[in-house]
């Protein structure tokens, strides 16, 4: 990155927050502190209205704003890839809204760039499924979520006959076991719960808002909920699809052997033996169950 677009990088940088001290920012940029420190002088000479606060660090002057950036092609052609990877994830809502955005990223391209983005997307490609179960408007849970605002829903639980309605204050959404989780403060149980989003139904959001509790980490949460594996299995993976079960397994890999002929011995943990067979039956014949023997 040349001096002039570290410089332009600065300046987004303190438009997204409040202020940053150098420590923060040369963390951020892989910098030392000295060339922030030199830096923030050059910005504060070329007319940036910068202010400096000890203990506090730099901070834009309120009302300062940089007019629109434009998009270079290989942006635009990440954005366009992370929409089309989302569409196994996401709901039409979110889908819509990235729609959105593409199409206003699309307006300020040049010619040049437009047409290599359409050649991008034309050459852009998925065998992935689609999802089959609906999903919640995914939307809406990042609004409640960015407003600290309160959910009402009728959820079904596992191998509950009835949905029973719930009131909850989302404090995380996590994308774990292929589907959609709300993890958040549940005013009927008085305690963190983690609910599937494709299991909930008459999803409003209400205008109470609520206080997130302190040091809430929802990926902890989950970790600490989720049982240890304690069972093990070693598995022969034919190469082309050895890459596909490091990515996938998520209890994690104990350990891996080659194995010769294009193959990789590698011992996964679980947790249950009828969700590794499910899952391994994907593989069809390229792969082998070494251990156990049954």
């Amino acid at each position: 990155m040349n001096r002039v677009d570290r410089l332009l990088a600065l300046i987004l940088f303190l438009q997204s927050r409040r202020a940053a001290t150098a420590e923060e920012i040369a963390q951020h940029f892989n910098l030392s502190v000295r060339t922030i420190y030199r830096d923030m002088r050059a910005l504060g000479e070329a007319g940036v209205p910068l202010a400096a606060e000890a203990g506090v660090g730099y901070a834009l002057i309120k009302g300062f704003h940089l007019p629109p950036v434009n998009f270079t092609t290989a942006e635009a052609g990440a954005l366009a890839t992370s929409r089309m990877l989302l569409q196994r994830a996401a709901d039409p809502t979110l889908l819509a809204h990235m729609d959105a955005a593409l199409m206003k990223i699309d307006a300020v391209l040049s010619p040049a760039s437009r047409l290599q983005l359409e050649r991008l997307l034309h050459g852009l490609g998925t065998t992935a499924a689609l999802p089959t179960p609906p999903q919640a408007d995914l939307a809406s849970l990042q609004q409640a979520l960015a407003q600290r605002r309160v959910l009402r829903f009728l959820y079904q639980g596992h191998a509950q006959p009835n949905a029973m309605e719930r009131m909850v204050e989302p404090h995380g959404l996590l994308f774990y076991l292929d589907r959609w989780h709300l993890i958040a403060w549940c005013r009927q149980r008085h305690a963190f719960r983690d609910f599937r989003t494709d299991r909930m139904r008459n999803l409003e959001l209400l205008d109470a808002s609520f206080t997130p509790r302190e040091g809430f980490s929802s990926l902890a949460y989950i970790r600490e909920q989720m049982p240890a594996p304690a069972l093990r299995a070693t598995v022969r993976f034919h190469a082309a699809v050895a890459d596909r079960a490091r990515r996938e397994w998520w209890p994690g890999i104990e350990a891996e052997h080659p194995a010769g002929h294009h193959c990789s011995d590698l011992v996964l943990k679980a947790v249950d033996w009828d969700q590794l067979a499910g899952w391994l039956l994907s593989f069809g014949t390229d792969v082998t169950v070494l251990d156990p023997p049954h």
